[in-house]
């Protein structure tokens, strides 16, 4: 997991329109990195539909939220248009922003090893740096977590 008060690793992924999306381009806005191991899966659409939810609320306190995980940007439209999200979701097909963010991880699932994403999530200040983080998410209550800690930070 990366420390918090460090600098966030700069990133440049395409989004479930194939728009690129760059760290540098939000400079100065609050962001909320989740990351998440594949849409359309019982926990991580519960979490992408509760930050959906608390969009708003984000909106607020001048923050983006941008969920990653390995998925292509079609299957982020599929996602989206299915659940109607109304967040950003990065395609990050090649890991690299997953292995950059700590979050590429070896994982057990009924006695099976396997490379997978550990669900995570980062506060990144308008600076640029990590000022909060959470590892091994359960999604119940996540979000109103990362609200809390964000309402603390911009107060």
């Amino acid at each position: 997991m990366l420390e918090i008060n460090t600098k966030a690793p700069e990133f440049c992924l395409p989004n479930q329109d194939e728009t690129e999306i760059c760290l540098r381009d939000l400079s100065g806005k609050w962001i909320v990195l989740y990351f998440y191991p594949k849409d359309n899966t019982p926990g991580c659409t519960t979490e992408a539909c509760d930050f959906t939810a608390a969009l708003p609320n984000f909106e607020e306190l001048d923050a983006v939220i941008l969920g990653v995980s390995p998925d292509s940007p079609k299957k982020h439209t599929n996602f989206i248009e299915k659940k109607d999200l109304k967040i950003t979701l990065l395609a990050d097909e090649e890991k690299e922003l997953c292995n950059s963010y700590d979050v590429w991880k070896l994982k057990k699932f009924m006695g099976r090893e396997y490379m997978g994403v550990v669900r995570t999530t980062y506060i990144i200040s308008p600076d640029g740096d990590i000022v909060a983080a959470w590892d091994k998410v359960r999604v119940k209550g996540h979000v109103d977590a990362v609200k809390v800690k964000l309402e603390e930070l911009t107060s």
